[in-house]
């Protein structure tokens, strides 16, 4: 009587297949891909800049050492003042000059010719060839006199400083070495600044003063050049 009626389930709908990405989760793995990826470049510039100030800070503390181990090789020379801060070493009285003039007393040669070793000493340890320069020596004047004329006396004041090192010493002293000699001409270098940076009187103004210069991080080294083979000569 009745037909009978057959009813067939469906296929499921597309929501419900395993292989369909919602949009939502496509973002969200996109999400965790740039989160990771922003990770690993902040771990990787984290620990260059870490890099950079460990270099840093222990180019500083090399410098104290430096500069410590000059103060103390220089407590057996009351009248030179070095800064730990400036790189400044002030030979005191010692190496004074008289009005206009530019030689160097014997007691002050003979002075320069025993404490100059000892900054070539720090120089030739291992921090020191690392990262000691050059030695400029700085030559002052007061203020008598033009400025252009006090350049050229200051300059010159600071190169008798290198003369001396290179006169013949007297018969109780102690002789540079040819490396020493050599070592002077690489590291040292002269200037004059007029009567800029005055003291507080006239005497104290007509001096001059050492300073240490330092290499940079990562500063390029220029290879040195032959010219040992070049006499010292005179002045």
């Amino acid at each position: 009587m009745f037909a009978r009626i057959v009813l067939k389930r469906g296929g499921k709908p597309e929501g419900e297949s395993p292989f369909w990405i919602s949009f939502s989760d496509l973002m969200s793995a996109l999400m965790v891909l740039f989160l990771v990826v922003m990770a690993v470049t902040l771990i990787s510039v984290t620990k260059d800049v870490s890099t950079a100030e460990i270099r840093k800070i222990q180019r500083e503390k090399d410098i104290r050492e430096l500069m410590s181990t000059i103060r103390e090789e220089s407590r057996d020379f009351p009248e030179v003042k070095v800064n730990e801060s400036t790189f400044r070493i002030d030979l005191g009285d010692i190496v004074r000059f008289d009005s206009g003039r530019s030689d160097i007393q014997e007691s002050g040669a003979r002075f320069l010719r025993t404490y100059v070793p000892l900054l070539l000493k720090a120089q030739a340890t291992d921090l020191g060839q690392q990262w000691i320069r050059r030695i400029v020596v700085e030559g002052f004047t007061d203020q008598d006199g033009t400025y252009l004329y006090n350049l050229g006396l200051s300059l010159e004041r600071s190169r008798r400083v290198v003369c001396v090192l290179y006169a013949p010493p007297r018969a109780d002293e102690a002789q540079l070495s040819e490396a020493q000699k050599r070592q002077i001409r690489d590291l040292f270098l002269v200037g004059g600044y007029s009567f800029n940076s005055m003291k507080s009187s006239k005497e104290a103004s007509r001096r001059v003063e050492l300073k240490v210069d330092f290499w940079a991080l990562d500063e390029q080294k220029e290879p040195g050049q032959n010219i040992d083979a070049k006499e010292f000569g005179q002045c």
